[in-house]
């Protein structure tokens, strides 16, 4: 529902103010005409409280019925007919009340135009204002309704993304909980009580799109450790960060997908113990995290390596920052290093 014309106090002070100063304005110019201030008072206050209304009413009218079309044919057509109903009706109250004047009927009619064309111009800039006013409510509405939209679909999506993301780490680590229940229960076992502890703490993290980097951090460890259980001594990880950087926010899981996708690429091309490197920073205000693993150049095709994994946090990070550059992959040598940049949020 659009917010009434005559809810702003504002509007409401230059409103009465100006009926106010115009009826006190007529009453000088009838006297001025040679009536008497009781007719002149009575001519003036009759004729403004009724245009007032008339007024009120034309604003009340755009309140729940804004034209589309023909708008302006409409506006004229309700302003002429408001005038006209004003004028007759005015003068008939103001004549109950002032009695029999000599020459006041006369005047009346002679000033017939003039008061006509002055209703009909009140009339009309209080209709131009409220159309211009609900229209602008309404478009105001419009745009909320779509920025609402907007981001559900956002949010739905980002969703979508995350859900995805789970299943695709649940079931690698379901098939190599699988594998060694037979050979090596304990480890089985360990593996199921640090996912579920992985599991948990995503569920909680659902509620908050952002946390800490400390937080994240830790939710990440949870996750090398499931994997550090898979892959045994071949896997070794180094964490680096700086004490800024732990206070930064960042969106919540957006750093294992990345990371997951690092020990993809480095374990499965290569052959012996790699080292997974995530080292983070503030930078110019941004937080920067960079996640480095090596690959071998003979059967690994890093470049193209940003399956699902890299192109979804691309695809989250766009849907948050509008922007297509905070993901960026280069390669050194042995080393591929995928770097992401999170703005941070206003406090």
């Amino acid at each position: 529902m659009s917010t009434s014309l005559f809810q702003p106090l504002r509007f409401k002070i230059i409103f009465y103010t100006f009926w106010f100063s115009w009826a006190e304005a007529q009453a000088i110019v009838l006297n001025h005409f040679g009536f008497s201030w009781k007719l002149a008072l009575t001519d003036s206050a009759i004729s403004n409280i009724l245009l007032a209304a008339f007024s009120a009413i034309i604003a009340r009218s755009f309140e729940y019925y804004t034209p589309q079309k023909n708008k302006y044919t409409y506006i004229t057509a309700l302003v002429v007919t408001l005038s006209l109903i004003w004028l007759f009706l005015s003068r008939s109250i103001i004549i109950q009340f002032a009695g029999n004047v000599p020459d006041y009927d006369t005047f009346f009619s002679k000033s017939f135009v003039i008061r006509g064309a002055y209703g009909f111009l009140i009339n009309g800039c209080m209709a131009l204002i409220s159309m211009l006013w609900y229209t602008s409510q309404d478009q105001k509405e419009t745009e909320e309704r779509k920025t609402e939209a907007e981001k559900l679909a956002r949010e739905a999506e980002l969703f979508n993304l995350r859900q995805q993301l789970q299943p695709h780490f649940l079931f690698n680590s379901l098939n190599s909980i699988n594998a060694l229940i037979t050979l090596q229960p304990q480890k089985a076992r360990t593996m199921i009580q640090q996912l579920s502890d992985f599991l948990r703490g995503t569920l909680r993290k659902e509620e908050n799109q952002w946390v800490s980097l400390e937080d994240e951090l830790q939710q990440l460890q949870l996750y090398l450790d499931i994997e550090k259980v898979r892959f045994g001594h071949r896997l070794a990880t180094e964490v680096l960060t700086t004490d800024n950087a732990r206070l930064a926010k960042i969106p919540a899981m957006l750093l294992q997908p990345i990371v997951e996708n690092a020990i993809k690429f480095g374990l499965y091309d290569t052959t012996g113990e790699i080292t997974i490197s995530v080292d983070s920073d503030v930078v110019n205000g941004n937080l920067q995290v960079k996640v480095s693993n090596p690959f071998d150049s003979e059967t690994s095709m890093p470049l193209k390596g940003t399956g699902f994994g890299l192109s979804s946090v691309k695809r989250r990070l766009y849907l948050l920052f509008a922007n297509n550059n905070l993901l960026s992959t280069a390669v050194n040598q042995t080393i591929f290093t995928t770097t992401i940049v999170i703005p941070q949020p206003a406090l």
